[in-house]
């Protein structure tokens, strides 16, 4: 049997995607590669762990989990995560932002000034502009302010991401007009927490670096990895963790990297089983009529 490997996530460089593994090796993700992969018969998806710890009992988890954690380890990397609103002495410089995924989905958000725009590629947004740098607390007071006044989420589930990706704009000035027009209402807002910082509205857009721009639609996705399955196909564009894989038979079909980690991964040749045999559910006209 080939050895496996175990995925660990997908990291955006400045060259694009990157695909991390156990022990440090990493596979750069050019538009055109062939992606393929297998699960052994008799594979088991185990913890990831969590803060660089091992799961001290490799708990088996769910095919469908995109965090890949027990319930143990899961409540360990929430405990210290700025995202869980836990750590509220953190004294790194934080930014406040407005990410646009696509028609009607816009949300505001916050990232460490260190993490550069790294934040915004993991999460697959088509584009974005700084509302203001400051202190941590004074960042969560903003974003909870424009929570609160404008009804603007600072969550949106990847299927919606998905689901409009095939009806971006072509005009980068298109995709940037409700950024543009929430930032204007955002920055009238009275209450601003005097710490932090404004910055000006201007819009960097990611349509070139997910590969997104005349890239054609995706069909479907994989739900979940399972024992003796396998896929095969080659990189159209990638967005957040999602890859889009142009499968032979099949279209273009939406993998979430997140489903890989925890399981020992071979090569798809070394399967023997070709083409695409995880399950897959097919995305309906009714859902891309919906936007």
């Amino acid at each position: 049997m080939a050895q496996g490997w175990k995925c660990s996530g997908l990291r955006w460089s400045a060259d694009g995607p990157v695909l991390m593994w156990d022990g440090g090796r990493r596979s750069a993700l050019p538009w055109g590669k062939r992606v393929g992969f297998a699960v052994p018969d008799g594979g088991v998806r185990t913890c990831v762990g969590a803060r660089g710890h091992a799961c001290p009992v490799r708990a088996a988890v769910p095919g469908r989990s995109t965090g890949a954690r027990c319930e143990e380890c899961a409540r360990l990397d929430r405990a210290h995560s700025v995202a869980a609103d836990t750590i509220a002495d953190d004294p790194r410089p934080y930014r406040v932002y407005l990410a646009w995924f696509g028609p009607g989905l816009v949300k505001v958000g916050i990232t460490a000034v260190e993490r550069g725009d790294a934040r915004l590629l993991e999460q697959g947004a088509v584009c974005f502009s700084r509302l203001g740098t400051g202190p941590l607390m004074a960042a969560r007071r903003t974003e909870e302010l424009l929570r609160a006044a404008l009804q603007v989420p600072d969550r949106i589930p990847y299927a919606e991401k998905r689901a409009v990706r095939a009806a971006l704009p072509e005009s980068a000035t298109e995709r940037a007009a409700e950024v543009r027009e929430l930032y204007a209402r955002a920055v009238a807002l009275p209450g601003w927490p005097e710490s932090l910082r404004p910055e000006p509205c201007e819009v960097t857009d990611h349509l070139g670096a997910f590969g997104l721009a005349g890239a054609p639609a995706a069909l479907g996705e994989v739900v979940r990895l399972v024992q003796g399955g396998g896929v095969s196909g080659e990189l159209v564009s990638a967005a957040g963790p999602d890859l889009h894989l142009a499968v032979a038979g099949r279209g273009v079909v939406v993998l979430d990297t997140r489903l890989m980690t925890g399981w020992e991964l071979v090569p798809q040749a070394a399967s023997g089983t070709p083409g695409l045999t995880f399950p897959v559910r097919e995305f309906t006209r009714e859902q891309e009529g919906l936007f």
